[in-house]
């Protein structure tokens, strides 16, 4: 009898980086969200609720990364993912990483190197006024400094791995969100932005749910919009 080896696993064809602190309550709606045949990467930022534990045994990859920092955990998940196509999702069930499959779709056949969520929101509490308006603030700032007109600087996003990887993304913090799309103007990427509905989330906020949270945020934003423009670099040199 002839013996073959056994196959080796594709990667899955779109992988979901979902940034997670303590959010055991929201993950089992999330994860069952993902489409079907793509791969959940839960980043656990130091959660002490059991999320990497419920994640796991809802099927996903877990990531640890001991830096606290929302940039920190999407850059952990960017390094571990290994599909063509990379999504990112809040792991708070106030968006639903099923409403990526058109923004992969864009991205796949070519008409958009990246895609945003612009957030609608539903319902009372989805988007406190204060988050809001410091949103507003730096895309006013973001299009002054790259021409683009985007209204929102929203989690939902979707690109190719090895295009993001050559932004050399730096950022750990709250601008790590900003500086994607800084440097990919940059870079000259065709940027698209998509209107998604926005729930009011499961749980309370680590960053926008406070005064003291959008500061920080803010703060951490200006100083990536304040940087020199960026020039690519190779997939090799980004790691």
């Amino acid at each position: 009898m002839t013996h073959f080896p056994p196959p080796v696993p594709r990667p899955a064809p779109v992988d979901v980086v979902l940034p997670c602190l303590d959010e055991a309550a929201a993950l089992p709606w999330v994860l069952a969200r993902i489409p079907a045949g793509w791969r959940a990467i839960v980043v656990d930022n130091g959660s002490t609720d059991g999320s990497a534990e419920i994640a796991r045994g809802l099927g996903a990859t877990v990531v640890h990364e001991p830096r606290r920092g929302f940039g920190a955990a999407c850059h952990a998940g960017l390094l571990a993912a290994d599909a063509d196509i990379v999504c990112f999702c809040d792991c708070d069930a106030s968006l639903d990483p099923a409403l990526l499959t058109p923004f992969v779709d864009a991205v796949r056949h070519g008409t958009s190197d990246l895609v945003l969520g612009r957030r609608r929101p539903q319902g009372r509490g989805a988007w406190p006024p204060h988050a809001r308006a410091g949103n507003a603030v730096l895309a006013r700032m973001l299009r002054h400094r790259t021409g683009l007109r985007l209204h929102d600087l929203g989690p939902l996003r979707a690109a190719r791995r090895t295009a993001l990887l050559g932004l050399g993304l730096t950022d750990r913090r709250s601008g790590y969100p900003l500086q994607m799309v800084v440097r990919a103007a940059d870079a000259g990427w065709r940027v698209e932005e998509r209107a998604v509905p926005y729930r009011p989330r499961t749980g309370r906020s680590k960053v926008t749910g406070t005064w003291r949270g959008t500061w920080h945020a803010v703060r951490d934003m200006r100083a990536v919009l304040q940087q020199p423009p960026f020039a690519p670099r190779t997939e090799e040199t980004a790691r």
